[in-house]
Protein backbone atom coordinates (compact mmCIF):
# COMPACT_ATOMS: atom_id res chain seq x y z
CA UNK A 1 0.00 0.00 0.00
CA UNK A 2 1.57 3.36 -1.21
CA UNK A 3 1.13 6.83 0.64
CA UNK A 4 -0.42 10.10 -0.40
CA UNK A 5 2.15 13.10 0.87
CA UNK A 6 0.64 16.52 1.56
CA UNK A 7 2.40 19.37 2.59
CA UNK A 8 1.33 22.75 4.32
CA UNK A 9 3.61 25.78 5.60
CA UNK A 10 4.64 26.05 9.26
CA UNK A 11 3.25 28.74 10.72
CA UNK A 12 5.42 31.46 12.30
CA UNK A 13 8.82 33.13 10.83
CA UNK A 14 12.75 32.75 12.09
CA UNK A 15 13.79 32.38 14.15
CA UNK A 16 11.85 29.18 14.79
CA UNK A 17 11.75 27.00 17.68
CA UNK A 18 10.91 23.15 17.49
CA UNK A 19 11.98 21.48 20.57
CA UNK A 20 13.13 18.05 21.40
CA UNK A 21 14.38 16.22 24.40
CA UNK A 22 17.97 15.12 22.72
CA UNK A 23 18.08 18.13 20.37
CA UNK A 24 16.54 21.30 19.30
CA UNK A 25 16.03 22.88 16.43
CA UNK A 26 16.06 26.79 15.61
CA UNK A 27 15.34 28.26 11.97
CA UNK A 28 17.88 31.13 12.38
CA UNK A 29 17.42 32.84 9.13
CA UNK A 30 15.04 32.05 6.67
CA UNK A 31 16.35 31.40 2.78
CA UNK A 32 14.76 32.93 -0.12
CA UNK A 33 14.93 33.41 -3.87
CA UNK A 34 13.53 36.17 -5.43
CA UNK A 35 13.69 37.09 -8.98
CA UNK A 36 15.04 40.44 -9.83
CA UNK A 37 15.20 42.73 -12.67
CA UNK A 38 16.11 41.61 -16.14
CA UNK A 39 18.16 38.65 -17.55
CA UNK A 40 17.11 36.39 -15.08
CA UNK A 41 18.63 37.18 -12.04
CA UNK A 42 18.04 36.24 -8.49
CA UNK A 43 18.63 37.45 -5.60
CA UNK A 44 19.18 34.51 -3.06
CA UNK A 45 20.15 33.74 0.06
CA UNK A 46 20.17 30.29 1.74
CA UNK A 47 18.89 29.06 5.30
CA UNK A 48 20.91 29.09 8.08
CA UNK A 49 19.94 26.71 10.73
CA UNK A 50 20.78 25.56 14.93
CA UNK A 51 21.02 22.21 16.24
CA UNK A 52 21.24 22.67 20.13
CA UNK A 53 22.05 19.44 22.20
CA UNK A 54 20.12 19.55 25.35
CA UNK A 55 22.46 17.28 27.56
CA UNK A 56 20.12 14.17 28.02
CA UNK A 57 20.62 11.17 26.07
CA UNK A 58 24.35 12.14 25.34
CA UNK A 59 26.55 9.03 25.31
CA UNK A 60 30.26 8.40 25.82
CA UNK A 61 31.67 7.47 22.57
CA UNK A 62 34.85 4.99 22.60
CA UNK A 63 37.86 6.46 20.67
CA UNK A 64 37.61 6.02 17.03
CA UNK A 65 38.38 8.39 13.87
CA UNK A 66 36.02 10.03 12.17
CA UNK A 67 33.06 8.47 14.01
CA UNK A 68 34.35 9.67 17.58
CA UNK A 69 35.14 12.89 16.25
CA UNK A 70 31.60 13.92 14.73
CA UNK A 71 30.17 12.99 17.68
CA UNK A 72 32.45 14.72 19.82
CA UNK A 73 31.53 17.54 17.75
CA UNK A 74 27.69 17.01 17.59
CA UNK A 75 28.20 17.80 21.51
CA UNK A 76 27.85 21.55 21.23
CA UNK A 77 26.08 23.78 19.23
CA UNK A 78 25.91 22.41 15.48
CA UNK A 79 25.29 25.13 12.76
CA UNK A 80 23.24 23.70 9.33
CA UNK A 81 24.44 26.00 6.51
CA UNK A 82 25.81 29.95 7.18
CA UNK A 83 24.20 32.07 4.39
CA UNK A 84 25.90 34.06 1.76
CA UNK A 85 28.88 36.62 3.11
CA UNK A 86 26.36 39.09 2.35
CA UNK A 87 23.96 37.72 5.41
CA UNK A 88 27.37 38.22 7.92
CA UNK A 89 25.67 40.51 10.32
CA UNK A 90 22.34 38.99 10.14
CA UNK A 91 23.95 35.43 11.01
CA UNK A 92 26.16 36.88 14.11
CA UNK A 93 23.26 38.90 15.56
CA UNK A 94 20.51 35.87 15.06
CA UNK A 95 23.29 33.61 16.80
CA UNK A 96 23.39 36.20 19.46
CA UNK A 97 19.75 36.15 20.17
CA UNK A 98 20.05 32.53 20.78
CA UNK A 99 22.63 33.20 23.47
CA UNK A 100 25.06 31.75 20.99
CA UNK A 101 28.78 32.95 19.67
CA UNK A 102 30.77 31.87 16.78
CA UNK A 103 33.24 30.26 19.34
CA UNK A 104 30.88 27.65 20.91
CA UNK A 105 29.88 26.57 17.71
CA UNK A 106 31.26 23.16 17.75
CA UNK A 107 30.32 21.72 14.27
CA UNK A 108 29.18 23.60 10.88
CA UNK A 109 27.67 20.85 8.55
CA UNK A 110 27.24 22.53 4.66
CA UNK A 111 24.62 21.09 2.86
CA UNK A 112 26.07 21.57 -0.87
CA UNK A 113 29.19 24.00 -1.73
CA UNK A 114 26.96 26.80 -3.41
CA UNK A 115 27.75 30.58 -2.17
CA UNK A 116 24.80 31.19 -0.69
CA UNK A 117 25.00 27.98 1.84
CA UNK A 118 28.48 28.30 3.11
CA UNK A 119 29.66 31.99 2.51
CA UNK A 120 30.73 32.92 6.25
CA UNK A 121 32.96 29.39 7.33
CA UNK A 122 35.44 31.76 7.94
CA UNK A 123 33.30 33.10 11.03
CA UNK A 124 33.65 29.34 12.74
CA UNK A 125 37.50 28.68 12.67
CA UNK A 126 37.44 26.43 15.89
CA UNK A 127 34.75 24.45 14.92
CA UNK A 128 34.94 20.82 13.24
CA UNK A 129 33.52 21.26 9.03
CA UNK A 130 31.39 18.72 7.50
CA UNK A 131 30.70 20.23 3.99
CA UNK A 132 29.06 17.90 1.43
CA UNK A 133 31.29 14.74 2.18
CA UNK A 134 34.37 16.69 3.09
CA UNK A 135 34.73 16.09 7.05
CA UNK A 136 37.44 18.37 8.86
CA UNK A 137 38.65 19.69 12.59
CA UNK A 138 39.80 22.97 13.19
CA UNK A 139 43.35 23.04 11.28
CA UNK A 140 42.24 21.65 8.24
CA UNK A 141 42.66 17.48 9.21
CA UNK A 142 40.86 15.58 6.84
CA UNK A 143 39.18 12.49 7.98
CA UNK A 144 37.57 9.57 5.97
CA UNK A 145 33.92 8.61 7.40
CA UNK A 146 32.65 6.33 4.60
CA UNK A 147 28.97 8.23 4.09
CA UNK A 148 26.63 7.07 1.40
CA UNK A 149 23.11 7.01 0.24
CA UNK A 150 22.95 3.48 2.44
CA UNK A 151 25.00 4.45 5.31
CA UNK A 152 24.20 7.55 7.01
CA UNK A 153 26.50 9.42 9.73
CA UNK A 154 24.69 8.88 13.06
CA UNK A 155 26.12 12.14 15.12
CA UNK A 156 24.23 11.22 18.47
CA UNK A 157 20.90 9.89 19.15
CA UNK A 158 18.38 10.42 17.15
CA UNK A 159 20.72 12.96 14.84
CA UNK A 160 22.26 11.71 11.50
CA UNK A 161 23.64 13.09 8.56
CA UNK A 162 22.23 11.66 4.85
CA UNK A 163 23.65 11.58 1.86
CA UNK A 164 21.18 13.48 -0.25
CA UNK A 165 22.73 14.00 -3.93
CA UNK A 166 21.15 15.80 -6.40
CA UNK A 167 21.10 19.12 -6.80
CA UNK A 168 24.44 20.24 -6.34
CA UNK A 169 25.86 16.79 -7.67
CA UNK A 170 26.47 13.55 -6.19
CA UNK A 171 27.77 15.02 -2.76
CA UNK A 172 24.92 17.17 -0.89
CA UNK A 173 23.40 16.47 2.67
CA UNK A 174 21.04 16.62 4.87
CA UNK A 175 20.64 16.94 8.57
CA UNK A 176 17.91 14.65 10.22
CA UNK A 177 16.70 15.22 13.70
CA UNK A 178 14.37 12.67 15.13
CA UNK A 179 12.21 13.38 18.53
CA UNK A 180 11.36 17.12 18.25
CA UNK A 181 8.00 18.10 19.30
CA UNK A 182 6.67 17.85 15.81
CA UNK A 183 8.53 14.64 15.14
CA UNK A 184 11.39 14.18 12.26
CA UNK A 185 12.40 17.32 11.25
CA UNK A 186 15.06 17.03 7.86
CA UNK A 187 17.06 20.42 7.46
CA UNK A 188 17.08 20.06 3.73
CA UNK A 189 19.59 22.00 1.90
CA UNK A 190 18.23 22.40 -1.55
CA UNK A 191 16.65 18.76 -2.17
CA UNK A 192 13.84 21.49 -1.71
CA UNK A 193 13.93 24.89 -2.77
CA UNK A 194 10.67 25.68 -1.32
CA UNK A 195 7.26 24.15 -0.39
CA UNK A 196 5.26 23.70 -3.82
CA UNK A 197 8.57 23.31 -5.84
CA UNK A 198 7.16 20.50 -7.60
CA UNK A 199 7.17 22.16 -10.98
CA UNK A 200 9.86 24.35 -10.36
CA UNK A 201 13.31 22.34 -8.86
CA UNK A 202 14.30 20.19 -11.80
CA UNK A 203 15.78 23.35 -13.72
CA UNK A 204 18.09 24.16 -10.85
CA UNK A 205 19.53 20.32 -10.57
CA UNK A 206 22.41 18.96 -11.17
CA UNK A 207 21.31 15.28 -11.47
CA UNK A 208 17.89 15.36 -11.02
CA UNK A 209 17.21 11.64 -11.08
CA UNK A 210 19.30 11.49 -8.09
CA UNK A 211 17.22 14.48 -6.30
CA UNK A 212 14.06 12.98 -7.48
CA UNK A 213 15.17 9.69 -5.28
CA UNK A 214 16.27 12.04 -2.15
CA UNK A 215 12.81 14.09 -2.04
CA UNK A 216 11.73 10.97 -2.12
CA UNK A 217 13.52 9.31 0.95
CA UNK A 218 13.10 12.66 3.20
CA UNK A 219 9.15 12.96 2.05
CA UNK A 220 8.92 8.96 3.73
CA UNK A 221 10.57 10.17 6.71
CA UNK A 222 9.97 14.02 7.42
CA UNK A 223 7.50 14.95 9.25
CA UNK A 224 8.80 18.86 9.01
CA UNK A 225 11.29 19.90 6.22
CA UNK A 226 13.59 23.13 6.50
CA UNK A 227 14.22 24.14 2.65
CA UNK A 228 16.87 25.84 1.17
CA UNK A 229 14.95 29.05 0.07
CA UNK A 230 11.90 29.19 1.53
CA UNK A 231 9.52 28.88 5.21
CA UNK A 232 9.99 25.44 6.78
CA UNK A 233 6.90 23.40 6.31
CA UNK A 234 4.77 20.13 7.81
CA UNK A 235 4.84 16.54 5.57
CA UNK A 236 1.65 14.68 6.01
CA UNK A 237 1.65 11.19 4.41
CA UNK A 238 -1.93 9.33 4.18
CA UNK A 239 -1.94 5.26 3.25
CA UNK A 240 -3.79 5.31 -0.25
CA UNK A 241 -6.37 2.81 -0.88
CA UNK A 242 -5.87 -0.37 -3.07
CA UNK A 243 -7.98 -0.11 -6.20
CA UNK A 244 -11.12 -2.34 -5.89
CA UNK A 245 -12.05 -4.53 -9.27
CA UNK A 246 -15.45 -4.31 -9.92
Amino acid sequence: MSSLVRTEPLRGGAPLLVPGDSYSVVVLLQGYAEPEGVDDAVRSDGSVTLVLPQGSGQQESPPGGAKTALEEAARGPILVDTGGPWAREALLGALARQGVSPEDVTLVVGTHGHSDHIGNLGLFPGAALLVSHDFCLPGGRYLPHGLGEERPLQLGPGLEVWATPGHGGQRDVSVVVAGTALGTVVVAGDVFERDGDENSWQALSEDPVAQERSRKRVLDTADVIVPGHGAPFLVFREASKPETKS
